[in-house]
């Protein structure tokens, strides 16, 4: 495990926010401020890790290389999660109003994936999976991920979580959010399993549990998303509840895991995925 200031303030919050919703689920509230405080603060997570990341990446030269580029798309990514969190808790907290859909935070949340989509792209490259679309194994991967997480995805996504429907009727730019959430949790997760998949041999020294870390944190935050959708069919969900507790998990995964991508530890990474 890499250790630095910003990995252990961030391990800190973590347990802090899981204890913070243990006590929400000790109250037994579903609308009260401590719900919607607690949604704000895991938001920040994110925010602040994210802004630290980009200082990062230049450690890494940012564009001129993978690793830069891929800690600076992900960092960019979290920055982008966490303003959209905090317009969701604006509007609650400081309008006290009911939150449209979809609202500025929408609009915030998915820039999100693509920026992290070219994250896991350029981490890709930085771990040597280049090499293991040279053989058969490799190759079968690139064909057989993509269907299983399609498949998959159609099942939990549609199936489970809309109820096998989508309301064409609805208004374009709702309609234009419905379609694109779950489209952009096929790519991304697709992109992680290959990733993970393919440059599994190749992940070594001291960057491999953090790198690791960022991909089951994408894995997380996929059910999240998942959650979210299936309890908002059946009108269920509340904030600060378990939906939310996968969201901060997920964002603590990936902004620990990118916190830890620091060039000092670089010495411990194989010179094959530099």
């Amino acid at each position: 495990m890499i250790e630095s200031k910003a990995t252990k303030l961030l391990l800190a919050s973590y347990i802090l926010l899981v204890i913070w919703w243990l006590y929400i689920q000790f109250l037994r509230t579903t609308d009260s401020p401590v719900n919607y405080w607690f949604v704000f603060a895991y938001g920040l997570v994110p925010l602040f890790g994210g802004i630290n990341g980009l200082f990062l990446s230049r450690k890494w030269g940012s564009f001129k290389s993978a690793m830069g580029s891929a800690v600076l798309y992900l960092s960019l990514g979290l920055i982008t999660w966490g303003i959209g969190e905090t317009i969701w808790s604006y509007y609650i907290l400081g309008l006290n109003v009911e939150i449209p859909y979809p609202s500025l935070a929408d609009a915030s949340f998915i820039l999100s994936w693509p920026l992290w989509s070219m994250g896991v792209i350029n981490l890709s490259k930085a771990t040597g999976i280049k090499f293991s679309l040279r053989n058969v194994r490799g190759k079968l991967l690139l064909l057989v991920v993509p269907f299983l997480v399609i498949s998959a995805s159609y099942y939990l996504l549609y199936v489970v979580a809309r109820d096998s429907t989508i309301d064409l009727s609805s208004e374009y730019l709702k309609l234009f959010f419905d379609l694109l959430y779950p489209i952009w949790d096929v790519i991304l997760l697709t992109l992680v399993l290959l990733v993970y998949g393919l440059s599994f041999g190749f992940l070594g020294g001291r960057f491999k549990f953090p790198i690791t870390l960022i991909l089951l944190g994408f894995v997380v935050n996929y059910f999240a998303d998942m959650g979210l959708s299936y309890q908002s069919t059946v009108e269920t969900f509340y904030n600060g509840g378990f939906v939310d507790l996968l969201f901060a998990s997920a964002m603590f995964l990936l902004t620990y895991g990118t916190n830890a991508l620091d060039v000092k530890y670089s010495d411990s990474v194989r010179s094959g995925s530099s």
